[in-house]
């Protein structure tokens, strides 16, 4: 008998501090697993306030949502609803194609006979993904250079999330003991237009060539919604369902 397969997703929002618990429930209400949540900072040009006069950068909760594709429309639309992402200032998401799954009971995880995923990149309309996703690893200090730079070429911004490396240039002794640097990942959303340019100035502002520097890898954006972002030619239903 044969099994249809399903194709994988994984939709990242990036929202303001205390709405990630919001988004989350209503994508499990929508047909999710679940998601996770990762901390981080916003450095988008809507996301500037002011404290006593002081120009601040909010907290950001960034969600992954990893699902199957039958059920992203009713989640992504979920997601933008609960979040008001069509709001100025209320966060982005964005939906990035997934080539293969590991994990225990997980839908997106199941496997035919033959063991072949399918995970492919292309949209199902046929038409060309119009965004790239650039996620720059770099030491800690570094991210501020990497929003500067990426501006200065059209990005609006980027979402900075914290975590530490384990490269095998990146390890140090402190009174003999070996350390692990703390690390600061840069997610740049951009039009694929300007990807190459972009990417190519993250790689010489930051010397991504020397050992230890740092790295960037980019992914395919499958679609997008939020702020600046036209959700009536996004959020659309599948054509060949």
């Amino acid at each position: 008998m044969n099994v249809k397969l399903q194709r994988c997703k994984l939709l990242v929002t990036i929202v303001n501090h205390g709405m990630a618990r919001k988004i989350v429930g209503a994508s499990k209400k929508a047909g999710a697993e679940g998601g996770t949540t990762i901390l981080g900072k916003g450095t988008g040009s809507h996301e500037i306030a002011e404290i006593f006069g002081i120009p601040f950068e909010p907290e950001k909760e960034i969600v992954l949502t990893l699902i199957s594709e039958d059920k992203l429309e009713d989640v992504l639309n979920a997601v933008v609803s609960t979040g008001k992402l069509y709001k100025a200032g209320h966060g982005i998401a964005f939906v990035v194609n997934v080539k293969k799954v590991a994990g225990i009971c997980h839908p997106c995880a199941l496997k035919e006979a033959s063991g072949e995923f399918l995970g492919g990149t292309e949209m199902e309309d046929g038409c060309e993904t119009v965004y790239d996703l650039i996620v720059t690893i770099v030491n800690k200090g570094d991210s501020e250079r990497v929003i500067s730079c990426t501006r200065k070429l059209g990005a609006t911004g980027g979402t900075i999330m914290f975590g530490r490396g384990t490269g095998v240039h990146e390890q140090t002794k402190l009174f003999g003991i070996t350390i692990e640097p703390e690390k600061e990942i840069v997610l740049t959303l951009v039009e694929r237009g300007l990807t190459k340019k972009v990417l190519e100035a993250i790689e010489k502002e930051i010397e991504l060539k020397k050992p230890g520097k740092g790295i960037a890898f980019v992914l395919e954006v499958d679609r997008v919604a939020g702020i600046n972002h036209d959700i009536n030619n996004i959020v659309k239903n599948d054509k060949n369902k």
